[in-house]
């Protein structure tokens, strides 16, 4: 075998590794630029965002596919389109989230994603769990506990319970695909999930209040942090294991904190310091584990980030 075909792969591999790091830090974005918005409704916010990351994609798609673009959608099939409505939940649960708590407890615990999507497999798939996920779970729920103890009021409560709505509807759209064998290209999913998103969004928003800056940040939002992330990921997907997929995405609720903390001086508190150091900590070295024993068994899941 020549050198030029043994080095295809790790080339490959290289750039599948930059591409997920791209789309964990584009992700991890969305928490900062909600802090820079003058308006507040989460619903508002959705639908924007929305309909933005909705054009970006069938750009995309259009580039991608030209006229076979319908037939790309299409292809998604029923799991895709429900796969796409758990997508559109994550949606709404992370801007809720960001509006009503501080953006470290929004990250951290969106980040227990893969222990509800393991118990799902369990119930579900009938998947059998590591004994290492089970002792991680154990300690990242006692750092969510922390978490919870420290909340010091009723809206940052909900924002909490919001921010766990998002990894139960991630856990429930990794599960339907997987459930029907889906082989979903990532990009017409998150597609349908915006379109799932935008009638509701807009019939709940009330009068829209976004300024024309507001605008242009949830452009950025649309096409950059969740529509570019979301590409990223799917060509990484490709590549990487499952594995090493959860460990890059990792980046996301470990920066998404520290944006808002360094450059708006949000301040996650004690409690949310303490009990996320846990569960950050839990699921960090469950996912290395994981990606250690499972280096080169081929390409896993793709990470849609909310």
């Amino acid at each position: 075998m020549s050198a030029a075909a043994t080095s295809a792969p790790a080339a490959r591999h290289r750039r599948a590794v930059l591409f997920m790091i791209v789309a964990a830090v584009c992700w991890s974005t969305g928490g900062l630029l909600v802090r820079q918005l003058s308006i507040t409704n989460a619903w508002e916010i959705v639908f924007w965002r929305s309909l933005f990351m909705t054009g970006f994609v069938a750009v995309v798609l259009s580039a991608m596919h030209g006229r076979g673009m319908p037939a790309a959608v299409r292809a998604a099939g029923w799991p895709g389109i429900v796969a796409g409505l758990f997508l559109a939940g994550t949606f709404f649960f992370f801007i809720g989230s960001l509006t009503r708590t501080t953006v470290a407890n929004t990250f951290v615990l969106m980040s227990v994603s893969p222990f509800l999507a393991a118990i799902a497999s369990l119930v579900f798939l009938r998947e059998p769990v590591a004994v290492r996920t089970w002792l991680a779970m154990g300690i990242a729920f006692a750092g969510i506990l922390v978490m919870f103890g420290g909340t010091a009021d009723a809206g940052q409560l909900v924002g909490n319970l919001l921010a766990l709505g998002v990894s139960v509807c991630f856990a429930a759209q990794l599960t339907v695909l997987r459930k029907f064998h889906a082989t979903v290209d990532m990009l017409p999913m998150v597609m349908i999930a915006g379109l799932w998103t935008l009638l509701p969004a807009w019939l709940l928003a009330g009068p829209f209040a976004a300024t024309p800056r507001d605008l242009a940040v949830l452009a950025f939002m649309g096409c950059v942090q969740l529509g570019t992330g979301c590409l990223l990921a799917t060509a990484a997907s490709r590549t990487l294991p499952a594995s090493e997929l959860g460990l890059l995405a990792l980046l996301e609720p470990i920066l998404g904190p520290l944006w808002v903390w360094v450059l708006m001086g949000e301040h996650p508190g004690r409690s949310a310091l303490a009990g996320g150091a846990l569960v950050l900590a839990a699921v960090i070295a469950n996912e290395a584990l994981a990606a250690w024993r499972g280096r080169g068994r081929g390409a896993g899941e793709p990470l849609p980030g909310p």
